[in-house]
C-alpha cells in the first residue's frame, strides 16, 4: 500500500482489501477514477466487480478498502466522513510512511489495533 501511494503521488492511491474474517492477506491496487484525482478517490467498479465476484466462487473475502492521503494525515478526512456507508468494512489510510485502520461503522470511523506480520 505504501509504494502504490508513493507511486501515485501527487494523487491519491486506492484499493481493495481482501482476506478471511479479521485477516487482511492482500492489498489489491486499483485505479482511482475519481475526476479530481489530487483529493478524492475512487475505486475503479470494474476491481470491485472482479473482487466480489471471486470472492462468491471462494477466494478471498473483500474486507475493506484503502486509500491514500497525499497531504493528509492518516486519519478518515471530511471528505471520507461524508463519503463513508457506515457498512464496517475496514478502511487503511495511508499518509507517506504511516498507515492506519479504521471501522466504517453506523456511527462513524473507529480505529482499530492492527499487527503487521510476516507472509
Amino acid at each position: 500500500m505504501r509504494a502504490h501511494a508513493a507511486a501515485a503521488l501527487p494523487h491519491e492511491a486506492c484499493g481493495v482489501l481482501l482476506g478471511e474474517g479479521e485477516r487482511i492477506t492482500e492489498a489489491r491496487p486499483a485505479a482511482n477514477v475519481h475526476p479530481a484525482p489530487e483529493t478524492h478517490f475512487e475505486i475503479d467498479p470494474q476491481a470491485l466487480i472482479d473482487a466480489h465476484r471471486a470472492a462468491r466462487v471462494g477466494g478471498p473475502q473483500v474486507i475493506g478498502y484503502y486509500h491514500s492521503h497525499p497531504r493528509g494525515p492518516a486519519q478518515p478526512s471530511a471528505t471520507d466522513r461524508a463519503s463513508a456507508s457506515g457498512d464496517g468494512k475496514v478502511w487503511a489510510i495511508i499518509a507517506g510512511d504511516d498507515a492506519r485502520f479504521w471501522r466504517d461503522g453506523e456511527q462513524g470511523f473507529a480505529a482499530l489495533p492492527f499487527t503487521i506480520t510476516g507472509s
